[in-house]
């Protein structure tokens, strides 16, 4: 009688656990069916724009950084404007976002900085370069003008830049072949360095250029920090560039004494540490890194891109050529140096990196964040959501750019001011334009009037490009560089 009662308690046991087992399971089962649906659906004091969610967690990020290999529009891009229309929501890294490629609303909200948006980096961006408050951005964007704004090229910056690259592209014609994006970044990282802190760099443990090379690679990388991943050996380069620069400072704080012929931005910097709290030790080497990098990047792809396209178009070569040969007959001299007008004469040039701006579209887009809910269209975008215009979807719109994939530079002839203002943002738009956009063209035009009027070049290997979303050259550019009088 016992053992059948043991065996029964036993039974009962067993039933109980099985219970509390299926009560966990079926507990758990609504809890991330609920976190789900709160996932594809999040809160809104309205409709949400069209769009999807994607996975938890990572939401579409893999499908946003997944390569193309054309300069067209990226397929994540280009298939939910196809589906959704010119706006529509997605997550990317766990952050929700609004992407926009509507002109108006996207001219309508650049307008709205400090209002109903602030400026957002992405958070890879956020880690390597820090947040500042808006002062000290007044404070950046005044000096910045200053030392690389219109009257620094005027007065000084040119004749400078003219002389740097002849000096440049002489060396690049001693090479066999040469990738031309690594040496384009070693070219503009140099000479912006010696602008910012007069190139201290004799003592640098690597090559400051290469580690500018790689960084951008994993700036656009899933936000993983581990062993391994793009985005941790990018804030790994981000701290050895940056106790390079705090080397550099650290040599100029113990030789604070030392006259110099003419002032650099680090010295300027110094100088108004007294009467700029904010102007600290690591304020001051963020924005060393911060300079070098913006003034780097976009100018080195975009001369990659100058070799590649002007090599496979001949008839915009031949009107570049016939443009700086002109400027050269027109001097009494022809080792005069280039001068403003000379710059500005150049129409035809600038109407060139216009095209290739356009083409190459080298950031992702612009971002913006919701300080308060949005309507739009019908649509609410909420308070805190990310807003990314996206400039490849208004450079490569076929209803403002006419064949929108071709390399056609006197497009820009019929351009007017007031669309391209809204449908063209290589460099930002309005107030929030970057500082460094005139000094990008200057340095731009002056490479392609000292190239063309006194070099030729022909493409060695590689020339593939993808976008992933920001143009890549995974084989690189390699050309061969030699003089015209060879």
């Amino acid at each position: 009688m016992a053992t059948l009662i043991n065996s029964f308690l036993d039974e009962i046991r067993k039933i109980n656990i099985l219970g509390v087992g299926y009560f966990v399971v079926t507990l758990l089962t609504i809890y991330v069916t609920q976190w789900i649906y709160r996932w594809r659906n999040p809160k809104c004091n309205g409709v949400l724009p069209p769009g999807s969610m994607g996975f938890p967690l990572i939401g579409e990020t893999l499908q946003l950084i997944f390569p193309s290999h054309s300069l067209d529009l990226p397929p994540f891009l280009k298939n939910r404007i196809k589906r959704y229309g010119q706006m529509f929501k997605t997550n990317v890294a766990g952050r929700p976002v609004i992407i926009s490629a509507d002109p108006e609303f996207n001219s309508f909200i650049l307008r709205q900085d400090g209002k109903l948006v602030e400026t957002w980096s992405l958070d890879t961006f956020a880690e390597v370069f820090e947040q500042n408050t808006h002062s000290s951005r007044k404070y950046t964007r005044h000096l910045t003008l200053n030392h690389f704004g219109v009257e620094a090229l005027k007065e000084r910056l040119l004749p400078q830049m003219e002389d740097f690259i002849k000096s440049t592209l002489s060396n690049w014609s001693n090479h066999e072949s040469l990738e031309v994006k690594s040496a384009a970044i070693k070219v503009t990282v140099d000479f912006a360095a010696k602008q910012i802190f007069s190139g201290d760099l004799d003592n640098a443990p690597f090559n400051i250029s290469y580690m500018f090379r790689d960084l951008v690679e994993g700036l656009m990388s899933f936000p993983i920090n581990l062993p391994g991943t793009a985005h941790h050996k990018c804030l790994q380069i981000h701290k050895k560039v940056r106790e390079t620069m705090r080397d550099v400072l650290t040599k100029r704080l113990s030789s604070s004494a030392e006259k110099r012929t003419e002032e650099d931005l680090v010295d300027h910097l110094l100088r108004d540490m007294d009467s700029q709290n904010f102007l600290t030790e690591d304020y001051i080497v963020q924005m060393m890194f911060g300079l070098l990098f913006v003034t780097s990047d976009s100018i080195s792809t975009t001369l990659a891109l100058c070799f590649k396209l002007l090599a496979e178009h001949a008839d915009v070569l031949e009107e570049l050529i016939a443009e700086h040969d002109s400027i050269l007959k027109n001097k009494e001299n022809l080792d005069d140096p280039l001068t403003w007008n000379d710059y500005k004469s150049m129409t035809f040039t600038l109407q060139v990196i216009n095209e290739v701006l356009r083409l190459g579209n080298i950031a992702p887009g612009l971002f913006r964040r919701a300080l308060k809910d949005i309507p739009v269209n019908g649509y609410t975008i909420p308070a805190g959501w990310v807003i990314m215009i996206a400039t490849a979807a208004l450079h490569l719109n076929s209803d403002q750019f006419e064949d929108p994939l071709s390399f056609n530079p006197w497009r820009w002839k019929e351009i007017q001011q007031s669309c391209a203002a809204k449908n063209f943002m290589p460099f930002g738009s309005g107030m929030k334009q970057c500082a460094g956009a005139e000094y990008s063209r200057v340095f731009l035009a002056t490479f392609l009037h000292v190239l063309v009027t006194k070099y030729r070049w022909t493409m060695v290997k590689g020339g593939k490009i993808i976008r992933a979303p920001i143009i890549r050259f995974p084989d690189g550019f390699h050309f061969k560089i030699s003089q015209k009088n060879q």
